[in-house]
C-alpha cells in the first residue's frame, strides 16, 4: 500500500469529523487582518506594501476568489485563493482554474483543512465552467508536494525561474 493510500485510511475518520466540524466560506472584509498574517507566513520574502498590492489586486479581479478556514472557535486556520489563467503547464483546456495561494496554519495541517479548501477552489472553478485544476509550489517545498498529490494533483513539470535586468 502507498504512502497516500496509508495517510488517507488512517487520517479519513479524523478528517471527516473536522469536516464536519470545519466551516469554508468566501472571504470577507473582516477577514483582512487574518488572510494579511497567513499571507506575510506564506510568502515572508514580500514587503508589507507588495503583499497588500497583491491582496487588493486579487479583490479586484472579477475571476479570482478567496475562500477562507474558520476553525470550530471562530478563528481562520487557512485561505486559499483561486483564479484563472490563460495557459498552465500540463493542461489542455483554456482558461484553467488556478491555485494562486494557499495556505494552512502550522498546527492545523494534515487535518483536512488543506483539503478543504482546495475543493471549494474546485467548485469555484467547476461553478465557472472550468474543467480543469493547476497550481504550484516552489521546487524545495515538500510539504505542499505532498499536500498537493494527497488532494489529487500530479506533478507535470520543474521549471528554473530565470531574470535579466534590461535597463
Amino acid at each position: 500500500m502507498s504512502f497516500n493510500e496509508n495517510f488517507n485510511r488512517f487520517f479519513g475518520a479524523a478528517e471527516a469529523q473536522l469536516q464536519r466540524q470545519m466551516r469554508i466560506r468566501r472571504y470577507q472584509s473582516a477577514d483582512w487582518d487574518e488572510w494579511l498574517r497567513m499571507s506575510r507566513a506564506l510568502f515572508p520574502g514580500l514587503n508589507l506594501e507588495d503583499d497588500l498590492d497583491e491582496m487588493r489586486a486579487t479583490l479586484a479581479r472579477e475571476d479570482a476568489a478567496v475562500f477562507v478556514m474558520e476553525r470550530p472557535d471562530g478563528s481562520l486556520a487557512g485561505y486559499v485563493e483561486a483564479g484563472e489563467r490563460s495557459i498552465v503547464e500540463g493542461c489542455l483546456s483554456s482558461p484553467v482554474g488556478y491555485i494562486e495561494a494557499w495556505y494552512v496554519d502550522t498546527d492545523a495541517r494534515l487535518s483536512g483543512y488543506g483539503r478543504a479548501l482546495l475543493s471549494a477552489a474546485e467548485d469555484w472553478a467547476r461553478s465557472r465552467g472550468r474543467t480543469e485544476m493547476g497550481s504550484d509550489a516552489l521546487i524545495d517545498n515538500e510539504v505542499s508536494h505532498r499536500a498537493h498529490e494527497r488532494s489529487g494533483y500530479e506533478e507535470v513539470d520543474r521549471v528554473v525561474t530565470y531574470r535579466k535586468d534590461l535597463l
